[in-house]
């Protein structure tokens, strides 16, 4: 044992933290700003054929307007379940069909909701940041426990930790720079 094996677990904690920012990614896309975007409904769960679908594997999704999205379903015979699940779904908002395609309008977001996203947008941070610790955590206890089996040195214990927090360090601060161009696009009117 050395410190490849140090380097083996500082590896494999920074594709985990990585796992994390890439999940908060998807889940800020799906929060509502003033723009329309795919990413809001992409991941929304339909009922298709009793079985619950993202949206993205039904239909084509675009923006051909700023203020709206068209939906495009490839089986026809969908409209209805994709029409149920976005109105089911808390996005606000009402579907339009022609029973070939749907279009979503999204009207200006106020005030008032504009802070509840920013609330819920701090929220899954937040959960991020935990996740990231976490993942730190269980880290720090693997070399601690590599040095009580004698398998390292205190030496690689403590460049082990330095290296750890200088990643973890690295994560945090991108988990607040998404935070800082979503909270951006959501208070942009």
């Amino acid at each position: 044992m050395s410190t490849d094996e140090i380097k083996g677990l500082l590896k494999d904690a920074e594709s985990r933290m990585h796992g994390a920012i890439q999940s908060l990614s998807d889940d800020l896309a799906a929060i509502r700003t003033g723009r329309a975007s795919p990413a809001l409904i992409e991941r929304l769960p339909v009922e298709y054929y009793g079985t619950p679908t993202h949206l993205m594997q039904l239909a084509s999704i675009s923006a051909p307007e700023p203020r709206s999205l068209l939906i495009k379903p490839f089986d026809a015979t969908s409209i209805k379940d994709i029409e149920r699940a976005i109105r089911a779904s808390n996005i606000g908002l009402n579907p339009n069909s022609d029973g070939k395609v749907i279009h979503l309008n999204l009207p200006p977001l106020d005030e008032e909701r504009r802070r509840d996203l920013v609330k819920q947008m701090h929220h899954r941070l937040e959960e991020a940041r935990i996740a990231v610790r976490n993942i730190r955590r269980d880290l720090h206890n693997d070399i601690r426990d590599y040095e009580k089996e004698k398998l390292i040195t205190e030496d690689d214990r403590l460049r082990g930790e330095e290296d750890m927090q200088k990643i973890t360090d690295k994560f945090i601060e991108d988990i607040a720079k998404h935070g800082q161009v979503k909270e951006k696009e959501i208070m942009e009117v």
